[in-house]
């Protein structure tokens, strides 16, 4: 059999398959936006929950600074995340909150929400343990 005139090339027994190459690179574009998902829900998460600490740390210093420690402590810890440690410190006329939780265990992030608040005229606060008194939220001692 004469060889053909004019074909120059390479013969197809040498090529590389590219069958499956798009399903690769299919999977591995879902896998990067599974990633850039989760990690975008958990940035709003964590931005929620710093949003709770800091609205429990404001009502945490306006009820102690009206003279009700105790039930600003329940307020607190009915509106901290779960797990939230809750501190109350009052030096002189003022009363400083401070919430901190850490949203995932698995992660060294903590969120921490402080107000300050000036005693009301009238309001009486004892110190505890050298005026700084931290409980976790839920009542666990």
């Amino acid at each position: 059999m004469p060889a053909r005139a004019g074909r120059i090339g390479r013969s197809t027994a040498g090529r590389r398959s590219d069958r499956g190459a798009v399903t690769i690179e299919a999977a591995l574009a879902l896998c990067s936006l599974t990633l850039v998902a989760a990690l975008a829900l958990g940035a709003i998460g964590a931005g929620a929950a710093s949003v709770r600490c800091t609205d429990a740390a404001r009502e945490l210093v306006r009820l102690a600074a009206r003279g009700e420690p105790d039930r600003g402590r329940a307020v607190a810890a009915r509106l901290a995340p779960a797990g939230a440690r809750i501190e109350l410190e009052v030096r002189g006329d003022e009363a400083t909150g401070e919430v901190t939780t850490t949203p995932l265990r698995i992660l060294p992030v903590r969120l921490t929400g402080r107000a300050v608040a000036v005693l009301e005229p009238g309001a009486v606060l004892e110190p505890e343990a050298g005026g700084r008194a931290g409980r976790p939220a839920g009542g666990e001692p």
